[in-house]
Protein backbone atom coordinates (compact mmCIF):
# COMPACT_ATOMS: atom_id res chain seq x y z
CA UNK A 1 0.00 0.00 0.00
CA UNK A 2 1.54 3.29 -1.04
CA UNK A 3 1.54 6.24 1.66
CA UNK A 4 -0.75 8.39 -0.55
CA UNK A 5 -3.26 4.96 0.37
CA UNK A 6 -2.44 4.78 3.74
CA UNK A 7 -3.27 8.55 3.96
CA UNK A 8 -6.43 8.38 2.37
CA UNK A 9 -7.71 5.27 4.39
CA UNK A 10 -6.59 6.77 7.41
CA UNK A 11 -8.66 9.66 6.40
CA UNK A 12 -11.65 7.59 5.67
CA UNK A 13 -11.09 5.75 8.98
CA UNK A 14 -11.47 9.07 10.74
CA UNK A 15 -14.59 10.55 8.63
CA UNK A 16 -16.70 7.63 9.71
CA UNK A 17 -15.44 8.07 13.39
CA UNK A 18 -16.62 11.67 13.38
CA UNK A 19 -20.01 11.08 11.49
CA UNK A 20 -21.29 9.04 14.78
CA UNK A 21 -23.79 11.23 16.55
CA UNK A 22 -22.16 9.85 19.69
CA UNK A 23 -18.37 10.89 18.66
CA UNK A 24 -20.08 14.41 17.71
CA UNK A 25 -21.73 14.51 21.07
CA UNK A 26 -18.75 13.53 23.07
CA UNK A 27 -16.49 16.27 21.29
CA UNK A 28 -18.95 18.76 22.34
CA UNK A 29 -18.86 17.32 25.94
CA UNK A 30 -15.15 17.89 26.28
CA UNK A 31 -15.69 21.54 24.91
CA UNK A 32 -18.57 22.12 27.52
CA UNK A 33 -16.36 21.05 30.58
CA UNK A 34 -13.40 22.40 29.47
CA UNK A 35 -15.44 25.89 29.10
CA UNK A 36 -16.82 25.27 32.68
CA UNK A 37 -13.17 24.02 34.11
CA UNK A 38 -12.08 28.19 32.62
CA UNK A 39 -15.05 29.57 34.20
CA UNK A 40 -14.86 28.17 37.51
CA UNK A 41 -18.50 29.82 37.67
CA UNK A 42 -17.83 32.94 37.13
CA UNK A 43 -19.88 34.99 34.01
CA UNK A 44 -17.98 35.65 30.68
CA UNK A 45 -17.29 34.27 27.41
CA UNK A 46 -16.25 31.17 28.74
CA UNK A 47 -19.25 30.48 30.76
CA UNK A 48 -21.12 31.84 27.62
CA UNK A 49 -19.35 28.76 25.80
CA UNK A 50 -20.19 26.19 28.27
CA UNK A 51 -23.90 27.11 28.22
CA UNK A 52 -24.43 27.36 24.72
CA UNK A 53 -22.69 23.91 24.62
CA UNK A 54 -25.01 21.88 26.81
CA UNK A 55 -27.84 23.42 24.97
CA UNK A 56 -26.67 22.19 21.56
CA UNK A 57 -25.70 18.84 23.37
CA UNK A 58 -29.87 18.30 24.29
CA UNK A 59 -30.35 18.39 20.80
CA UNK A 60 -28.62 15.33 19.82
CA UNK A 61 -30.26 13.36 22.38
CA UNK A 62 -33.07 13.72 21.71
CA UNK A 63 -35.07 10.53 21.76
CA UNK A 64 -31.90 9.01 22.66
CA UNK A 65 -33.95 7.57 26.27
CA UNK A 66 -35.29 4.50 23.43
CA UNK A 67 -31.75 3.25 23.61
CA UNK A 68 -31.52 2.14 27.06
CA UNK A 69 -35.24 1.68 27.14
CA UNK A 70 -34.37 -1.34 24.62
CA UNK A 71 -31.24 -2.27 26.95
CA UNK A 72 -33.78 -2.42 29.43
CA UNK A 73 -35.88 -5.31 27.88
CA UNK A 74 -33.05 -6.74 26.18
CA UNK A 75 -32.34 -10.33 27.52
CA UNK A 76 -28.85 -10.44 29.61
CA UNK A 77 -26.20 -12.57 28.35
CA UNK A 78 -26.46 -16.29 29.91
CA UNK A 79 -24.41 -16.81 33.39
CA UNK A 80 -24.44 -13.31 34.97
CA UNK A 81 -25.35 -13.29 38.73
CA UNK A 82 -28.73 -12.09 39.34
CA UNK A 83 -26.96 -8.69 41.65
CA UNK A 84 -25.16 -7.69 38.81
CA UNK A 85 -28.33 -8.10 36.08
CA UNK A 86 -30.36 -5.80 38.76
CA UNK A 87 -27.62 -2.96 38.83
CA UNK A 88 -27.17 -3.20 34.88
CA UNK A 89 -31.00 -2.97 34.19
CA UNK A 90 -31.46 -0.33 37.29
CA UNK A 91 -28.80 1.66 35.39
CA UNK A 92 -30.53 1.44 32.16
CA UNK A 93 -33.94 2.34 33.81
CA UNK A 94 -32.39 5.00 35.58
CA UNK A 95 -29.93 6.56 32.65
CA UNK A 96 -33.48 5.82 29.98
CA UNK A 97 -35.65 8.28 32.71
CA UNK A 98 -32.59 10.99 32.27
CA UNK A 99 -32.53 11.00 28.49
CA UNK A 100 -36.08 11.36 28.57
CA UNK A 101 -36.80 13.78 30.87
CA UNK A 102 -34.23 15.92 29.56
CA UNK A 103 -35.96 16.41 26.56
CA UNK A 104 -38.34 18.56 29.21
CA UNK A 105 -34.96 20.31 30.35
CA UNK A 106 -34.28 21.85 26.36
CA UNK A 107 -37.53 22.55 26.37
CA UNK A 108 -37.78 24.89 29.04
CA UNK A 109 -34.31 26.25 28.25
CA UNK A 110 -34.97 26.80 24.79
CA UNK A 111 -37.69 28.89 25.79
CA UNK A 112 -40.98 26.29 24.54
CA UNK A 113 -41.66 25.58 28.14
CA UNK A 114 -42.14 28.74 29.71
CA UNK A 115 -42.54 27.33 33.42
CA UNK A 116 -39.30 27.80 34.53
CA UNK A 117 -39.56 26.44 38.10
CA UNK A 118 -41.06 23.29 37.52
CA UNK A 119 -38.24 22.37 34.46
CA UNK A 120 -35.42 23.65 36.62
CA UNK A 121 -37.11 21.32 39.19
CA UNK A 122 -37.03 18.52 35.82
CA UNK A 123 -33.60 19.19 35.19
CA UNK A 124 -32.67 17.81 38.93
CA UNK A 125 -34.83 15.19 39.09
CA UNK A 126 -33.09 14.10 35.99
CA UNK A 127 -29.73 14.70 37.39
CA UNK A 128 -30.49 12.70 40.19
CA UNK A 129 -31.15 10.05 37.58
CA UNK A 130 -27.90 10.57 36.81
CA UNK A 131 -26.21 10.11 39.81
CA UNK A 132 -28.16 6.50 40.24
CA UNK A 133 -27.14 5.63 36.89
CA UNK A 134 -23.43 6.09 37.02
CA UNK A 135 -23.04 4.53 40.78
CA UNK A 136 -25.08 1.36 39.28
CA UNK A 137 -23.08 1.33 36.39
CA UNK A 138 -19.62 1.67 38.84
CA UNK A 139 -21.16 -1.45 41.01
CA UNK A 140 -21.72 -3.14 37.42
CA UNK A 141 -18.18 -2.91 36.80
CA UNK A 142 -16.54 -4.10 40.03
CA UNK A 143 -18.77 -6.41 39.88
CA UNK A 144 -17.71 -7.75 36.51
CA UNK A 145 -13.77 -6.87 37.41
CA UNK A 146 -13.83 -9.57 40.11
CA UNK A 147 -15.53 -12.39 37.49
CA UNK A 148 -12.49 -11.27 35.28
CA UNK A 149 -9.94 -11.92 38.10
CA UNK A 150 -11.49 -14.79 38.98
CA UNK A 151 -11.51 -16.40 35.49
CA UNK A 152 -8.32 -15.15 34.58
CA UNK A 153 -6.50 -17.26 37.66
CA UNK A 154 -8.25 -19.96 36.75
CA UNK A 155 -6.58 -19.87 33.38
CA UNK A 156 -3.42 -19.04 35.08
CA UNK A 157 -3.49 -22.48 36.90
CA UNK A 158 -4.71 -24.56 33.98
CA UNK A 159 -1.37 -22.43 31.90
CA UNK A 160 0.90 -23.76 34.90
CA UNK A 161 4.34 -23.05 33.86
CA UNK A 162 3.61 -21.67 30.95
CA UNK A 163 3.73 -17.96 29.54
CA UNK A 164 -0.16 -16.65 30.30
CA UNK A 165 0.36 -13.63 27.74
CA UNK A 166 0.94 -16.46 24.71
CA UNK A 167 -2.29 -18.03 25.95
CA UNK A 168 -5.23 -16.19 23.43
CA UNK A 169 -8.17 -16.49 25.58
CA UNK A 170 -5.68 -14.89 28.83
CA UNK A 171 -5.42 -12.06 26.21
CA UNK A 172 -9.04 -11.67 25.37
CA UNK A 173 -9.88 -11.42 29.59
CA UNK A 174 -6.98 -9.34 30.27
CA UNK A 175 -8.06 -6.18 27.19
CA UNK A 176 -11.52 -6.78 28.62
CA UNK A 177 -10.25 -6.22 32.18
CA UNK A 178 -8.36 -3.02 30.74
CA UNK A 179 -11.77 -1.74 28.94
CA UNK A 180 -13.91 -2.58 32.40
CA UNK A 181 -11.28 -0.42 34.43
CA UNK A 182 -11.00 2.13 32.03
CA UNK A 183 -15.10 2.19 32.00
CA UNK A 184 -14.99 2.27 36.24
CA UNK A 185 -12.57 4.78 36.01
CA UNK A 186 -14.76 6.80 34.34
CA UNK A 187 -18.44 5.94 36.10
CA UNK A 188 -16.32 7.28 39.34
CA UNK A 189 -15.39 10.68 37.69
CA UNK A 190 -19.05 10.89 36.46
CA UNK A 191 -20.37 10.44 39.85
CA UNK A 192 -17.74 13.83 40.83
CA UNK A 193 -19.24 15.26 37.96
CA UNK A 194 -23.15 14.62 38.73
CA UNK A 195 -22.46 15.67 42.67
CA UNK A 196 -20.90 19.06 41.02
CA UNK A 197 -24.24 19.66 38.97
CA UNK A 198 -26.25 18.99 41.47
CA UNK A 199 -23.91 21.19 44.27
CA UNK A 200 -24.57 18.43 47.00
CA UNK A 201 -20.86 19.46 48.22
CA UNK A 202 -20.31 23.09 47.01
CA UNK A 203 -16.99 23.78 49.18
CA UNK A 204 -15.21 20.59 47.78
CA UNK A 205 -16.73 19.94 44.52
CA UNK A 206 -16.34 23.41 42.99
CA UNK A 207 -17.67 24.29 39.31
CA UNK A 208 -13.75 24.08 38.33
CA UNK A 209 -13.52 20.66 39.69
CA UNK A 210 -16.55 19.78 38.01
CA UNK A 211 -15.39 21.06 35.27
CA UNK A 212 -12.10 19.09 35.40
CA UNK A 213 -13.46 15.92 36.28
CA UNK A 214 -16.16 16.37 33.25
CA UNK A 215 -13.37 17.28 30.48
CA UNK A 216 -11.49 14.16 31.75
CA UNK A 217 -14.37 11.71 31.32
CA UNK A 218 -15.15 13.30 27.79
CA UNK A 219 -11.82 12.41 26.56
CA UNK A 220 -12.06 8.73 27.73
CA UNK A 221 -15.52 9.04 26.30
CA UNK A 222 -13.95 9.92 22.88
CA UNK A 223 -11.56 7.20 23.24
CA UNK A 224 -14.18 4.26 24.23
CA UNK A 225 -15.84 5.35 20.85
CA UNK A 226 -12.57 5.77 18.87
CA UNK A 227 -10.92 2.58 20.51
CA UNK A 228 -12.94 0.67 18.26
CA UNK A 229 -11.91 1.64 15.03
CA UNK A 230 -7.95 2.24 15.79
CA UNK A 231 -8.30 -1.80 16.76
CA UNK A 232 -9.98 -2.65 13.94
CA UNK A 233 -7.39 -0.56 11.05
CA UNK A 234 -3.97 -1.19 12.92
CA UNK A 235 -4.92 -4.87 13.98
CA UNK A 236 -7.54 -6.63 12.13
CA UNK A 237 -5.53 -10.39 12.19
CA UNK A 238 -4.98 -10.22 15.50
CA UNK A 239 -7.26 -8.63 17.29
CA UNK A 240 -9.95 -9.14 15.12
CA UNK A 241 -11.22 -10.97 12.25
CA UNK A 242 -11.91 -8.45 9.89
CA UNK A 243 -11.44 -5.81 7.01
CA UNK A 244 -11.75 -2.25 6.03
CA UNK A 245 -14.92 -3.21 4.50
CA UNK A 246 -16.27 -4.74 7.63
CA UNK A 247 -15.29 -1.18 9.23
CA UNK A 248 -17.20 0.32 6.48
CA UNK A 249 -20.41 -2.07 7.09
CA UNK A 250 -19.69 -1.63 11.19
CA UNK A 251 -19.63 2.36 10.88
CA UNK A 252 -22.47 2.37 8.60
CA UNK A 253 -25.23 0.60 11.10
CA UNK A 254 -26.88 2.65 13.94
CA UNK A 255 -25.11 4.60 16.57
CA UNK A 256 -26.80 2.14 19.45
CA UNK A 257 -24.12 -0.45 17.71
CA UNK A 258 -21.54 1.61 18.54
CA UNK A 259 -22.51 2.61 22.16
CA UNK A 260 -19.85 1.54 24.67
CA UNK A 261 -21.12 -0.42 27.83
CA UNK A 262 -20.24 3.04 30.07
CA UNK A 263 -22.52 5.51 31.05
CA UNK A 264 -21.91 8.09 28.00
CA UNK A 265 -25.10 10.19 28.51
CA UNK A 266 -24.04 13.59 30.40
Amino acid sequence: MSTLDATRAELGLLVLYLGKAETRDKICRAIQYGSKFLSNGEPGTAQNVEKSTSLARKVFRLFKFVNDLHALISPTPRGTPLPLILLGKSKNALLSTFLFLDQFVWLGRSGIYQNKERSELIGRISLFCWLGSSVCGSLVELGELGRLSASMKKIEKELKNKNKYEDEQYRAKLNKSNERTLALIKAGMDIVVAVGLLQLAPKKVTPRVTGAFGFASSLISCYQVFAFFVLLFFFPNTLYPCSISNIHAFCTTSDQDTKPQTNLAL
